[in-house]
């Protein structure tokens, strides 16, 4: 029996559903955890009370007394925006190696995936014409400027 596998039946028998983080839901809605340093075990009991005061902000306890479960709109909340209201608020993070390598690619697959909405969706059948013109256009080997008539064939 691996380690995955144990904590898999571990949190069914104990009825808790614990998503991965990195394995979060296609499309806009996010399921991220917010881990806390386990040196202050009451800040997590506080820090659900004022995350739930935001609106659109699902928050649920996680498997562990330290973690946070937040489900949000990507394009409401970003994890990186709440985790600095939490930390300007006093909260203290989790700062292992394993959650800042979380943390880094959350951050930056959020914000691409917002600068990303942000962009006018592009027509691909209209860009493939702009670039077959502009091939037309374009000096390459292939083009012979000779008129056929005047070409010599043998």
């Amino acid at each position: 029996m691996n380690p995955e596998r144990a904590r898999r039946l571990r949190d069914e028998a104990r009825g808790i559903t614990r998503p991965h983080p990195l394995s979060a839901p296609l499309g806009l809605r996010k399921l991220r955890e917010i881990r806390f340093c386990r040196l202050k075990s009451s800040q997590t009991s506080e820090a659900e009370a004022l995350l739930s005061t935001l609106p659109g902000l699902e928050v649920n306890r996680g498997a562990s007394p330290h973690v946070l479960v937040v489900a949000y709109e990507i394009t409401d909340y970003t994890l990186e925006a709440l985790e600095r209201y939490l930390e300007d608020k006093g909260f203290h993070l989790d700062n292992s190696l394993y959650a800042k390598l979380v943390r880094a690619l959350v951050y930056f697959s959020e914000a691409t995936q917002r600068r990303n909405l942000a962009q006018p969706e592009r027509l691909l059948k209209q860009s493939h014409e702009v670039y077959s013109k502009a091939w037309e256009h374009h000096a390459h080997g292939d083009h012979d400027d000779m008129p056929p008539e005047l070409r010599e064939y043998k």
